[in-house]
């Protein structure tokens, strides 16, 4: 069964009140944008190196709130020949920080007909607790395969055995949860870990680079079959990045070389025309980047029904 009638399978709960999930085909491959939710941080961690006038003019162009919103969530599954690869893990459960609208990921899998043992693979953009998390619920690692395969770079496994947070702005209680879920992620599944140093093909026309910024072993995953293309960025980019790629989030652990991976990238999807997702673009994150003088700007596309 494919990805695209899957995501027509399942219905919505009665607490859903908009769709989870959304089906893209790039050339042979299938692509499916899952919502892990959303998760409410406050609106400086956008760009807290801006100043607070810039910042506030941005939010009232956008009809924001001023002082926090939803970031969304996303995670993607994508088939491949034979291959069933789940690009990050969403949230997971964390009862310390109090986020009951994340960590929706392993439900919405299911209402979308995808077996946790049908996965392949794992490739994680990096590991903060929102790309990991899920993989740590009680009774996931028991539904997934003995032979499952998770890539990440080499990089980001070392930066987290003395993760630096010296460059970070986060609320309270976050670098804390951070090194937890990342200590508790290499304890259950070192095993399965398959590192690579710069790029890596999962997957026919499905390859892993990493890009470093948002933390040293940050990467992100191109899809490409026929004359399609789709980037899912990872943490690379956020909404406010298109006209501010130099405003700085609070997660990034070298936020200068953030800065220059960004642009890189928005010129990179600009000049091919791919489709971007990101992980915490609003749902369901699929559109394309345009030039805009010296900035960007999002264009979301058409949803195809």
């Amino acid at each position: 069964m494919s990805l695209d009638i899957n995501s027509r399978a399942g219905r919505t709960g009665p607490d859903e009140l908009v769709p989870s999930r959304y089906a893209v085909q790039i050339g042979d491959i299938e692509v499916l944008v899952i919502s892990d939710g959303v998760l409410p941080l406050p609106t400086k961690m956008l760009g807290y190196n801006a100043s607070p006038a810039d910042r506030a003019a941005w939010l009232n162009d956008m009809f924001l709130p001023q002082d926090a919103f939803d970031w969304a969530l996303n995670a993607v599954v994508v088939r491949s020949g034979k291959q069933t690869i789940l690009i990050d893990a969403g949230l997971g459960l964390d009862p310390e920080l109090n986020l009951p609208r994340a960590g929706q990921l392993v439900k919405r899998l299911d209402a979308a007909g995808i077996d946790l043992g049908s996965v392949t693979d794992v490739v994680l953009t990096h590991m903060h607790m929102d790309h990991v998390g899920g993989l740590l619920v009680d009774g996931v690692k028991e539904r997934l395969r003995s032979d499952l395969r998770i890539h990440v770079a080499a990089a980001e496994v070392k930066f987290w055995e003395a993760p630096d947070f010296t460059h970070v702005s986060m609320p309270p209680g976050f670098p804390d949860a951070l090194r937890a879920a990342a200590k508790q992620f290499r304890k259950e599944y070192d095993s399965k870990l398959r590192l690579f140093d710069d790029e890596q093909e999962v997957a026919p026309g499905v390859v892993v680079s990493r890009t470093g910024g948002h933390t040293p072993g940050h990467s992100v995953v191109r899809v490409a079959s026929g004359k399609d293309r789709l980037m899912f960025a990872g943490d690379a980019v956020f909404a406010v990045g298109f006209e501010h790629p130099d405003w700085h989030n609070g997660f990034e652990h070298d936020p200068e070389e953030a800065a220059r991976v960004r642009v890189r990238l928005l010129r990179e999807l600009a000049a091919n025309g791919s489709f971007l997702v990101a992980t915490h673009m609003p749902f369901p994150s699929v559109g394309h980047v345009a030039a805009d003088g010296d900035a960007f700007r999002w264009v979301p596309a058409f949803w195809d029904y």
